[in-house]
């Protein structure tokens, strides 16, 4: 399902799909924001690099979904949706992050709805995420959406010790959505 952009402010506007230098972009938005934030380091990056590399080259329309924040033809912001293994465990949101010149401004509310959306109209009966405890905006947007905590867990997946914390929402049917 794809979603026309909306612009909000001139030159800004959502894409749905790959777009070319985007996995570079994403993982530096990440390494950036969350070395500053919470002293994530190689570890970190090497993670979402890999792993979203891995996502983009097993992607398959209909099943995955990645939208992008873009601001005059560059990449602000993103999110995705990995269902590769969702009926076992339900589709996986991942990615999720708005650049420091748009962020605070309703996008991400914006992304995440739109993932949402396509993640109902898909019929995906879970959907989860993995976070840490402190992102207290991102878990205000998660809860708008419907996710709620199922678990929590002192770990180091991201290579620094956090309070790691999944969030789950079940599907609602495209006919049931808002």
């Amino acid at each position: 399902m794809a979603f026309e952009p909306q612009p909000i402010v001139p030159g800004v506007s959502i894409r749905e799909g790959y777009s070319g230098g985007c996995i570079g972009r994403i993982v530096e938005m990440h390494a950036r924001y969350y070395s500053q934030a919470s002293g994530f380091g190689l570890t970190f990056e090497a993670k979402v690099a890999r792993e979203l590399a891995q996502f983009c080259e097993h992607f398959a329309r209909g099943r995955d979904g990645i939208w992008l924040l873009e601001c005059d033809g560059q990449v602000q912001g993103s999110v995705c949706i990995d269902a590769s293994a969702s009926t076992e465990q339900g589709a996986h949101l991942r990615w999720f992050i708005v650049g420091d010149a748009l962020r605070g401004q309703g996008w991400g509310r914006e992304l995440l709805a739109r993932a949402m959306a396509w993640v109902d109209a898909c019929g995906y009966a879970r959907t989860y995420l993995w976070t840490f405890k402190g992102l207290d905006a991102a878990r205000h947007l998660y809860a708008s959406q419907g996710f709620a905590l199922v678990h929590e867990q002192r770990g180091q997946q991201w290579g620094v010790g956090v309070q790691e914390q999944r969030f789950e929402r079940v599907g609602r049917s495209a006919a049931s959505a808002p």
